[in-house]
């Protein structure tokens, strides 16, 4: 069981048509290779429902795309469902177009499996890798679980009777934190009572609601609630104390012995040109090298882990790979 849990550990720490919108105005930066101005009709497909992480993601890079110049008409817009297969589907079927992408991260790579996605990732064109975030299990505010030790004796007392949720469908980061975190403490992950849920728009409510005992996702969605003391976070999944919550213990330091990080990039359809790749890459690029994106990192916590290109290609195709042993081994895939 320590060496299955390590090699689960290692693959996902590696270094984890609907609402439409336009974003931002003005700036000063211009993509690179592009002396005629912003790019333009760039549209990013948000394959969840608005208020989660994949969302938050792609309305930040826009925003900062649209300050900085590096773009301008940006549209970000949601397409649900099956944990993020809709929206593959969708970019897959959309072969050749280079003005689209779609935000998507580990969680749409464990859906492909768990869902039996006829779409895979690997027909899609990976462009960028973004950010990297630390998970977080997160209580409501009137709780009685104090602390991570709490929740963790309660839960190993009556495992199906507590209730966990994630903003993802099974295979997901926030479906495989709480299966690690199980395994980790003595809790045989079949008897765990998960509620998937589309996105953190959704998981959020159900924490506030208390329709669930606690919830396991990225910290960055709930920073303005932890700000405005609506809900708890009881430990970080990171190796060290994120910046953000700097009086939240990591699992390790509580004894708890795992890491756990998620990640979030962009892929772009089939059979793009390679001109429109470019476009893409270097937008991305630029963006990434901006002041004003370097503020967005350190206002939701996220960690830069920026990676475009064939070395995205490859680390996708890795994490790819190891996902869907990991997902076997579970009985998901």
């Amino acid at each position: 069981m320590r060496a299955r849990r390590a090699a689960l550990v290692g693959a996902l720490t590696a270094v984890s048509i609907l609402t439409v919108s336009a974003c931002g105005a003005t700036g000063q930066k211009q993509a690179k290779g592009k002396s005629d101005g912003p790019v333009t009709g760039l549209r990013i497909m948000v394959p969840n429902t608005p208020g989660g992480g994949y969302d938050t993601t792609a309305r930040t890079a826009a925003k900062v795309m649209e300050d900085t110049k590096i773009a301008s008409g940006i549209q970000v817009f949601n397409l649900p469902g099956a944990g993020g297969t809709v929206g593959l589907q969708r970019t897959v079927n959309e072969k050749g177009n280079g003005k689209l992408a779609m935000q998507m991260g580990l969680g749409v790579v464990g859906a492909s499996y768990a869902a039996k996605s006829k779409a895979t990732l690997a027909q899609t064109t990976p462009i960028a890798r973004l950010m990297e975030e630390a998970g977080a299990i997160v209580v409501p505010k009137d709780s009685p679980y104090k602390t991570i030790d709490d929740l963790v004796s309660a839960w190993k007392k009556n495992p199906q009777g507590i209730a966990v949720g994630g903003g993802s469908s099974p295979g997901g980061p926030d479906h495989l934190l709480p299966m690690q975190l199980a395994k980790t403490v003595g809790i045989d992950p079949k008897k765990v009572n998960y509620i998937g849920y589309d996105g953190g728009g959704e998981l959020l409510p159900a924490i506030l609601g208390n329709k669930i005992a606690f919830g396991a996702s990225g910290f960055g969605e709930f920073l303005d609630q932890i700000e405005a003391g609506q809900v708890r976070v009881l430990a970080v999944t990171s190796e060290k104390p994120v910046e953000a919550l700097k009086d939240v213990p990591t699992l390790k330091s509580s004894g708890i012995d795992l890491v756990f990080t998620n990640w979030r990039g962009i892929v772009a359809p089939p059979g793009i040109s390679d001109a429109d790749k470019k476009v893409w890459i270097d937008s991305l690029t630029a963006m990434h090298d901006s002041k004003e994106w370097k503020a967005e990192l350190t206002k939701h916590g996220w960690t830069d882990a920026f990676m475009a290109g064939d070395g995205f290609a490859t680390y996708l195709t890795d994490q790819d790979k190891a996902v869907a042993t990991i997902l076997t081994e579970l009985g998901l895939a």
